[in-house]
C-alpha cells in the first residue's frame, strides 16, 4: 500500500510513525513533510493547501490510500478532491470541516441541537458588535469565525481589551477573512479537557482524554501557542464524566451533522470546559489536535491504518479501537521568542537513543546539516506506568535534543498531578 499523509508537522510525524507499524504500507509520502521525518516518509515539497499539486501527485504515484490531517486542507476539499479521483481517505470532506472552519457555523448546530456551549452572539457588522460589548459580561471570548493558526482567540479582561480585539480583527484584518464575521461568547470556567474522537458517522470511539498547555510561559502566563505540551489521559476527565460526554456532547454532535446533511468521517476533536454546571463544548475541530496526538497515538495499542480504514469504509463499530491504560507526556521544545519573532537555521541534533521518542514539527536540511526551521521544533513524548514517571522521562528525553535558542516550559503536567494528588 502507498500511503499520503497531507501535512508537515509533529502531529503528521506521529500519524506516520503509527501508521509505520502496519505491514501492508510499503511506502509513506508526506506533502510537505518536514526535514525531521525523512526517515520514515517521502518528503515531497507540495504545500499542504495545494489541493491541485496533491491531487497530481497522488494519482501520478498511484496513491492507495490518503491521511489528511491539517484543517486548512480538509476546509478547502482536500478529502473531497482525493475521493473524486477513487482514492480513500480519512478525513472529513469539506461540507463537514466546516464544524471547524466557522465557529459561526458551529454554535449555530450547538444551539440547534441542545449540545452544551457557552451562550454567544455573533456579528459580521462591527458597530453592532462594539455596541454589544457596552453590556457583555467581563471577562468575554471574542473568536475570529475562521481558521486562524489556533491564535483567532481572544479572552478579553476589560472592555477596552475586547473593542481592541473586535476592531483588530473585523476592521484591522489581523486573521484576514477570517475575522470578517466573529463571535463573542461567555467566559466558561472549569478544567479544560481534549478528547479527540474517531467516527464514520455512524458510531463514535472517543481516545485516550488529554491535557494541553496552550501558553508560552510557566504557570499559564505569556501568549497564546499552538500548544507547549500535552499529558494523557487528563485527570479530571473521570469515566463518569466520559459517559455524561458521550451522551450529551459526542453522540449528539454526531447526530446533529448528519441531520445536516454533514457526516462526518475522521477524527473529530472536542475542546471541552468542565463548568460547575456541567461539561461544555469550547471549541470543535475537525482533525488530529497538535501536539495532543503526540500523547494519544502513542497509548494506541490497535493498528492505526486498519482503524482509519475502518471509518473511511463505515465499518468503525466492527472494529477493535484499544489503548493502554499508561500515562504519556509531551514536551515541546521551540525556538526562543516563539509565538512572536525568532530566529532559525541552527543545527538541530537529535542523538539516535532518542530519536524514537522525539516528533519533528519544524526542521529542514540545510547544507546537508539537520537545522531549524520553525517557531515549535520537537515534541518530546515519555510513555510510562505513571503520569509522573512520563513527564520526568519527557524531560530526560527534551535535554538530550539540542539547538541555539531552544526553551520549553518546565510544568507541563504539574497541574494535572495536582489534580490527581486532590482526588
Amino acid at each position: 500500500m502507498r500511503v499520503l499523509v497531507v501535512g508537515g508537522g509533529g502531529r503528521e510525524h506521529a500519524v506516520i510513525r503509527k501508521l509505520r507499524e502496519n505491514p501492508e504500507i510499503t511506502e509513506i509520502f508526506a506533502l510537505p513533510g518536514n526535514a525531521g521525518m525523512r526517515k520514515e516518509a517521502v518528503c515531497v515539497p507540495i504545500g499542504a493547501k495545494d489541493i491541485p499539486a496533491i491531487v497530481n501527485f497522488a494519482r501520478d504515484e498511484q496513491i492507495d490510500y490518503a491521511v489528511v490531517t491539517p484543517d486548512d486542507p480538509l476546509v478547502l476539499g482536500c478529502v473531497d478532491a482525493l475521493e473524486a479521483l477513487g482514492i480513500p481517505c480519512f478525513g472529513p470532506r469539506a461540507n463537514a470541516a466546516v464544524i471547524e472552519g466557522s465557529k459561526v457555523f458551529s454554535k449555530n448546530l450547538m444551539k440547534k441541537y441542545g449540545i452544551p456551549t457557552a451562550k454567544y452572539e455573533s456579528f459580521d457588522d462591527l458597530e453592532e458588535a462594539l455596541r454589544y460589548l457596552e453590556t457583555a459580561p467581563l471577562p468575554t471570548v471574542v473568536k475570529a469565525d475562521g481558521l486562524a493558526l489556533g491564535k483567532g482567540v481572544i479572552i478579553a479582561q476589560t472592555r477596552e481589551e475586547a473593542e481592541a480585539a473586535v476592531t483588530d480583527m473585523m476592521q484591522g484584518r489581523k486573521f484576514g477573512k477570517s475575522g470578517e464575521r466573529i463571535v463573542i461568547e461567555e467566559f466558561l470556567e472549569g478544567p479544560e479537557v481534549s478528547v479527540l474522537a474517531f467516527t464514520d458517522g455512524k458510531a463514535m470511539v472517543p481516545m485516550v482524554s488529554s491535557m494541553d498547555h496552550k501558553r508560552a510561559g510557566d504557570g499559564d502566563t505569556g501568549l497564546n501557542t499552538g500548544g507547549m505540551g500535552t499529558v494523557a489521559p487528563n485527570p479530571y476527565y473521570t469515566p463518569a464524566i466520559a459517559e455524561q460526554c458521550m451522551q450529551e456532547i459526542f453522540l449528539p454532535t454526531m447526530a446533529a451533522m448528519n441531520a445536516e446533511g454533514r457526516t462526518f468521517r475522521g477524527c473529530l476533536y472536542f475542546g471541552l470546559m468542565l463548568t460547575k454546571d456541567g461539561p461544555k463544548v469550547i471549541e470543535y475541530n475537525c482533525r488530529f489536535g497538535d501536539p495532543e496526538t503526540q500523547v494519544v497515538l502513542p497509548l494506541l495499542e490497535s493498528d492505526l491504518f486498519t482503524v482509519m480504514r475502518a471509518v473511511t469504509e463505515g465499518r468503525l463499530s466492527e472494529t477493535e479501537v484499544r489503548f493502554s491504560d499508561k500515562a504519556a507526556c509531551c514536551v515541546i521544545l521551540a525556538s526562543k521568542g516563539y509565538p512572536g519573532s525568532y530566529e532559525k537555521g541552527f543545527p538541530l541534533d537529535i542523538p539516535e537513543a532518542v530519536e524514537k521518542q522525539v516528533y519533528v514539527a519544524g526542521a529542514k536540511m540545510k547544507d546537508g546539516v539537520l537545522v531549524t526551521d520553525g517557531g515549535r521544533i520537537a515534541g518530546c513524548t515519555a510513555v510510562a506506568e505513571s503520569l509522573a514517571d512520563a513527564i520526568r522521562d519527557a524531560y530526560k528525553i527534551a535535554e538530550q535534543v539540542h539547538f541555539e535558542n531552544a526553551y520549553c516550559r518546565r510544568d507541563i503536567g504539574q497541574r494535572a498531578l495536582q489534580a490527581r494528588r486532590e482526588q
